[in-house]
This record gives structure tokens, C-alpha cells and sequence, in this order.
């Protein structure tokens, strides 16, 4: 009796004894497998399987195939090519027994690929229940303290370089008037002004807004 079999997208027609090789199966050498999709039993054609029917088969080995050899070549003006060798894994195995019923109660493991996955393995797990989300603590705004001077006066002073200045204890024109090429240049590099000090005349803008 001979049976025609799908496994690994190709069909083979097998009887028992026979030794084949197959697209990798996720099996260990001397382990019995079973295949369940029969497309043909003797005289019997599936629609598109047989009921019931299946292939039994001892595993052998795992072997590769022979080397392919991948050659792409592209024809540009600037032209490439690539050769790529590949070796297909695959599972050699020797035929047991054809069951033209009851394959489905034979209590043998399926043959499956060796990328595939069990029902049991393939059904989606649970997500955990997810935590509220802590309210995000609000960063503190830097405020003015004061006798503190309404920085934004300065030219190109606006509210975000008045917070950096705030931040960096800068809080009077009197301090701004004071600085030296030295205070400036770290200042500057301290804070990204990227030149807006002197750019923008700060110092002289502040002294005359603090009356010196």
C-alpha cells in the first residue's frame, strides 16, 4: 500500500520502508513521528485529506542538504553582485506504518516543522492586567523670587531664557552688568547661548537698566 503525504509545502508518495528526506522537523533522531495530512491512501483520494488516515515514521537523522549556490548580478551604472550559499536543513526518516483509519487516536506525535509552534504554544497568553499610571509629578516652575528683575527686558530675553538665567541664580540686571569676558564666556557655554550675550548686548543693556 502506498500513501501520498504533504509535509514542508511538498507531497511524496511513500510506502512502507521507504527512506526520505524532508523540510526540517522539530524531532530527535529515534523518535516516531506521524503525518496527518494524507492526500491519497491506495485508491482512496482526501478531499482535499483522507479522514482518519496517516503516515508513521522513525526519525533518522537531521542532515543538511546540498549547497545552492545564490547569484545575483545587477546590471547599473553602478553595477553590483552578490553569491550567497545556502545548505536546507532537513530531517531524513524511514516509513513505519501507513493507517488508512484511526491515525487520530494513534496517540504518535505530529510531525511538525521545525519553525512551527504547538496549538497549546500558538494561543495568544494573556497580557497582565496593566497598572494605573501615577499621576506624573509636575516639575517645579522656576519663579521669580523676590527683588528679582524682569529679565525679559533684555533683548532676546524671553520666558525660557529668563528660566535658564533664574535657574543658573542670575536674577538682576546689577549681576548681568558685572560680568567680565570670563563670566560671559562660561555663561554662554553653561546655558547654549551660542553667543546671544554679546550678540545681543546684554551687559550694556544691563547697566543702563540698572541705572549705573
Amino acid at each position: 500500500m502506498f500513501a501520498v503525504l504533504k509535509t514542508g509545502g511538498k507531497q511524496y508518495r511513500v510506502k512502507s520502508g521507504d527512506v526520505l528526506r524532508v523540510e526540517k522537523l522539530a524531532a530527535d533522531a529515534g523518535e516516531k513521528v506521524q503525518f496527518n495530512e494524507i492526500l491519497m491512501v491506495g485508491a482512496t483520494v482526501g478531499t482535499p485529506f483522507v479522514s482518519g488516515a496517516a503516515v508513521q515514521a522513525e526519525v533518522l537523522d537531521q542532515i543538511k542538504g546540498d549547497k545552492v549556490i545564490h547569484f545575483v548580478k545587477r546590471r547599473r551604472k553602478h553595477s553590483s553582485k552578490r553569491t550567497k550559499g545556502h545548505r536546507q536543513q532537513l530531517t531524513m526518516l524511514r516509513v513505519t506504518d501507513i493507517l488508512e483509519k484511526g491515525g487520530d487516536n494513534s496517540g504518535v506525535k505530529a510531525a511538525v516543522g521545525a519553525g512551527s509552534v504547538s496549538v497549546t504554544e500558538a494561543a495568544p497568553k494573556k497580557a497582565p492586567a496593566k497598572k494605573a499610571a501615577a499621576p506624573k509629578a509636575e516639575a517645579p516652575k522656576a519663579e521669580a523670587p523676590a527683588g528679582a528683575d524682569d529679565l525679559k527686558k533684555l533683548s532676546g530675553v524671553g520666558p525660557a531664557l529668563e528660566k535658564k538665567l533664574l535657574a543658573a541664580g542670575v536674577t538682576t540686571f546689577a549681576q548681568i552688568a558685572a560680568w567680565t569676558e570670563a563670566d560671559i564666556a562660561e555663561f554662554d557655554e553653561k546655558l547654549s547661548f551660542k553667543g546671544r550675550i554679546e550678540r545681543e548686548g546684554w551687559v550694556e543693556q544691563a547697566k543702563e537698566l540698572a541705572g549705573k
